[in-house]
């Protein structure tokens, strides 16, 4: 059986699409840095391996017997010229059928992200490909902006009220698992895929209050008040921060308000609503 290599499976969105294709039958190759936690993860269901994609040493044992992959950027690599010598090594293999990139809403008519140049490259090396281009994930709401919510009962996003058609990461792993596992039916397109629903964060605020019961506000600061608490408060990366910065700029400027059906079309049912996500996630932000 050909096998689908997953980059980034521990992550939010890889590890979903790890899950599912194992649950499919799906013969799957789980790859990353950190392969002891892989294999404490997967090693009953998929091959584990160490990969990363600035060591082109990594490449050739992830895609042994590989016929598709799933690539996410991991969020430390802010250069997409840092992904093109993977891509070059699939072209080179000859053997891939799809390569599905996990890329960004509204990227296509948007070069400044990387999402952008990376698509572009997979494009160029001619190689089939399904563009996947979400919208904001929910997990940004219980991962990396949990402190302050558990903490200090506030959301600290820097877009004013600016809307976002927030999407369930599980959602979006279980749609790349299903294009992966067909990948003939799939090849060279891409779909945009949001919520059902674009929200703004005050109204995010109050779905939580709602739900955790206390009252969760919206601090709504400046991006430079924004950027400065992530790298000098938190201690976030400062790639990582840039890159964060670059995509609130753009959901202040409204290029997260677009509501698509393209989870549906897929999938043939509706995506989760951020009032169920937060439901079956309370217990990241009790205190």
């Amino acid at each position: 059986m050909s096998k689908i290599l997953v980059t980034g499976a521990l992550g939010n969105v890889g590890s979903y699409v790890a899950q599912h294709l194992i649950k499919k039958g799906q013969a799957v190759v789980c790859g990353d840095i950190n392969q002891e936690a892989l294999k404490q993860r997967y090693l009953e269901d998929a091959d584990c391996v160490f990969f990363d994609f600035t060591d082109p040493a990594t490449f050739p044992t992830a895609l042994k017997e590989v016929d598709r992959v799933f690539i996410m950027r991991p969020p430390h690599l802010g250069k997409p010229e840092d992904l093109k010598p993977f891509i070059e090594f699939l072209k080179q293999s000859g053997q891939i059928r799809l390569v599905t990139f996990l890329s960004l809403l509204g990227v296509e008519k948007n070069p400044i992200p990387p999402h952008h140049k990376i698509e572009k490259f997979i494009e160029a090396a001619e190689l089939p490909y399904c563009h996947i281009r979400p919208s904001f994930f929910m997990q940004n709401i219980s991962g990396v902006h949990a402190f302050e919510i558990k903490h200090f009962d506030r959301i600290l996003v820097p877009v004013k009220k600016a809307v976002t058609s927030f999407i369930d990461a599980q959602d979006i792993g279980e749609l790349i698992a299903t294009v992966l596992e067909e990948p003939t039916l799939h090849q060279n397109s891409a779909y945009s895929v949001t919520g059902p629903e674009a929200i703004s964060y005050p109204e995010v605020a109050q779905i939580m209050s709602e739900e955790l019961g206390r009252n969760i506000t919206y601090a709504d600061p400046t991006p430079s008040f924004a950027k400065k608490y992530w790298r000098e408060v938190r201690g976030l990366d400062q790639e990582y921060v840039t890159v964060m910065g670059m995509l609130y700029l753009m959901t202040r400027l409204g290029g997260a308000k677009q509501v698509t059906h393209g989870f549906y079309d897929v999938m043939g049912k509706e995506p989760r609503t951020f009032r169920d996500f937060v439901k079956s996630n309370l217990s990241f932000w009790q205190k």
